[in-house]
C-alpha cells in the first residue's frame, strides 16, 4: 500500500476542522487529547504539501480561544455544580484534588495561570470553565486566553512543522518506515511524559466556604 499517497488523499479541509474541534472541546473542558491532534497534524503537514501550516495554526488557535471563552460562559453559569457534575463524569481529570490544584494556582496567579496554563495538559482543561467559576473578569480572561491560545498552538505548529521538514530532509535516505518509527517514538515520548505527569500528587485541598473572584 501507498502510504503517503493515501495520506495525500486526506482533504486538507477534514484536517483543520478535526484540529479546530479536538482542541476546542478540550479547551471546552472535555478531556481529549488536543496536544497529540495538533503534534501529529503538523507533522502531517511537514510531509504532505496540501496542508497549509498557516491554516492549520490558525485553525489550532481559534480553537483554544473559542473553547475556552465558551467554557468560561459555561463555568460562570454553572457555578460550584459544575464543578461536581464534571467530577461525576470525568472523575479522573475532574477529581476534588485536581480542581483544589487548579484553583490554588487561579488564585495564585490570576491571568498568568489562564496564559500558561494553556501548556499545561490538567490546566488547558481546567483553564476556561473554572475561570467562569471563580468570576475572573471577563476581558482579563479574554487577553490571557487570546495570548497563550497563539503561544501554544500558533507557536507549536510552527515548530514541530519545521522540525518535521528537517527529519524529512534527514530521513530521505531511509524507508517510509524509519519516518513512521521516528514519529511514533516521538508521539510515545509525549504519551510517557504526560502519564508521568498525571501521577505526580496533588495537593490536598482545603475548606472553603464561598468561591472568591480571581485577582491578577
Amino acid at each position: 500500500m501507498d502510504v503517503q499517497g493515501w495520506l495525500e488523499t486526506v482533504p486538507a479541509v477534514a484536517i483543520y476542522v478535526l484540529v479546530a474541534g479536538v482542541i476546542g472541546l478540550e479547551s471546552l473542558g472535555v478531556p481529549l487529547p488536543g496536544e497529540i491532534v495538533l503534534v501529529s497534524a503538523a507533522l502531517l503537514a511537514s510531509q504532505q504539501g496540501h496542508i497549509d501550516p498557516v491554516v492549520l495554526g490558525a485553525c489550532a488557535v481559534a480553537g483554544a480561544v473559542v473553547g475556552d471563552s465558551l467554557g468560561y460562559l459555561i463555568g460562570r453559569k454553572g457555578g460550584r455544580p459544575l464543578l461536581a457534575w464534571l467530577a461525576r463524569r470525568f472523575p479522573k481529570h475532574f477529581s476534588p484534588a485536581h480542581v483544589a490544584q487548579a484553583e490554588g494556582s487561579f488564585h495564585r496567579w490570576g491571568m498568568w495561570a489562564v496564559f500558561f496554563g494553556r501548556f499545561i495538559a490538567l490546566l488547558r482543561i481546567f483553564a476556561g470553565p473554572l475561570a467562569g467559576v471563580l468570576h475572573m473578569p471577563y476581558w482579563k480572561f479574554f487577553v490571557a486566553n487570546l495570548l497563550g491560545g497563539i503561544a501554544w498552538a500558533g507557536g507549536t505548529t510552527a515548530v514541530i512543522y519545521y522540525v518535521g521538514i528537517v527529519a524529512e530532509d534527514w530521513l530521505k535516505r531511509f524507508s517510509w518506515l524509519g519516518l513512521v518509527a521516528a514519529l511514533l517514538f516521538g508521539l510515545g515520548s509525549l504519551l510517557l511524559m504526560k502519564r508521568r505527569n498525571a501521577k505526580r500528587p496533588a495537593p490536598a485541598a482545603e475548606p472553603e466556604s464561598e468561591p472568591a473572584a480571581v485577582a491578577d
